[in-house]
């Protein structure tokens, strides 16, 4: 750990996952829950914005309604979400006003965080209820998603709110303590890690797949909000929940694992394209493209390699080096038909090829942002 207290951040998001709020048999976990909302409370106390985004619903409501382990159709997992919320939202505003603070329940869809002005919509209201001092309780709209446009998982849903909201500080309480070497549950000898400065493909690596019956994501999901929260400049933690008062137990040392922030992190609008979660479609590119989008150039069709996809004019896509990684991410400005046909041509060509005056670049660079995998460029740039 860094060293620092959780006290000395200005806004922090903590997500909590289904199985530390969930018993299968006894259903909701309210002493767990107090003793969280003690922590919360006293970060708030000492001038901290807490938010906490909050899994659950589904569980609690299977647990009401007694369906136990069995596989749940779609509307079955609707209905216990519309029940689970309700159960759920109530908790959260109970022990939150015993404290003498307010809550404010905010349910959102993997589109409300992905197109722009739903996106804008989300953070004004979330924005106001931290004026207004109340804490948001934020949760996946789990009665309307379904698996197309849902997030799947409230790791990578928190990250986006965190980087939405500004938050320097992101804590994903889960049934592990931190990132191994090895998934712990199947290497005896995988040693914990407690600093990752970047996340790099051999970090990834380490990761394994979900540990418990409610939890969807793992520590793979946990990565991959991690990614999303450091380039926009949010520190992250990832540490057990599995014990009383969890975010004091940060604070007393107990083991868990940082995450530190991008040096160089991307702001506002930018902050917005690098945490789509879903891009339209893949642009693959040479080692000179990826050299030139690292020295913050435009992406120029020259260098584009293929086209893969069904997208418009505007749509995110990801773009991806001779190695099949991905090194940046941007708003295209052409339709998918339209970029096969000048995929690999030179700008000056393009008003022939396509009968009209364009845009000379494929992504501008006002549009596009470069993700922090140094590893990848240099490797490219090598090849170039």
């Amino acid at each position: 750990m860094e060293g620092k207290k959780l006290s000395a951040y200005r806004r922090i998001v903590v997500k909590v996952g289904s199985a530390l709020l969930v018993d299968r048999a006894k259903g909701l976990k309210r002493a767990w829950l107090a003793s969280l909302v003690d922590d919360l409370a006293a970060l708030a106390g000492e001038g901290v914005e807490v938010l906490a985004v909050s899994s659950g619903a589904i569980a609690l409501g299977r647990s009401v309604l007694g369906f136990g382990k069995r596989q749940l159709k779609l509307e079955e997992s609707q209905a216990c979400a519309a029940i689970g919320q309700i159960a759920l939202a109530s908790a959260w505003s109970e022990e939150l006003g015993k404290r003498g603070l307010r809550s404010g329940q905010v349910l959102v869809t993997l589109g409300d965080t992905e197109e722009r002005r739903r996106y804008l919509n989300a953070r004004a209201t979330i924005s106001t209820l931290l004026k207004l001092k109340a804490v948001p309780v934020i949760n996946e709209n789990d009665t309307v998603a379904t698996t197309e446009i849902r997030y799947g998982d409230n790791d990578r849903l928190a990250a986006r709110v965190a980087t939405m909201i500004g938050a320097d500080l992101l804590v994903l309480l889960s049934d592990i303590d931190g990132l191994y070497t090895a998934p712990p549950a199947l290497d005896p000898d995988a040693c914990h890690i407690p600093h990752v400065e970047r996340i790099t493909p051999e970090v990834e690596a380490m990761a394994g797949a979900a540990a418990s019956e409610f939890s969807r994501g793992g520590m793979r999901t946990k990565l991959e909000a991690g990614k999303i929260a450091i380039v926009a400049g949010t520190a992250m933690i990832v540490t057990s929940g599995d014990r009383m008062n969890p975010l004091s137990a940060i604070d007393r040392g107990e083991r868990a694992t940082f995450f530190r922030p991008s040096d160089h992190p991307v702001r506002g609008y930018k902050t917005w394209i690098a945490g789509q979660l879903e891009p339209a479609g893949r642009l693959r590119v040479d080692a000179g493209a990826v050299s030139a989008l690292l020295s913050g150039k435009s992406l120029l069709p020259a260098g584009v390699r293929t086209v893969e996809g069904d997208f418009a004019r505007g749509d995110t896509v990801a773009v991806f080096g001779p190695d099949g990684r991905e090194v940046a991410r941007g708003l295209v400005a052409y339709d998918a038909a339209d970029a096969v046909r000048i995929a690999g041509r030179k700008s000056s060509e393009i008003t022939a090829i396509l009968g009209y005056d364009a845009r000379a670049a494929m992504v501008h660079r006002d549009d596009l942002v470069v993700s922090g995998m140094l590893d990848v460029i240099a490797a490219a740039a090598a090849e170039g």
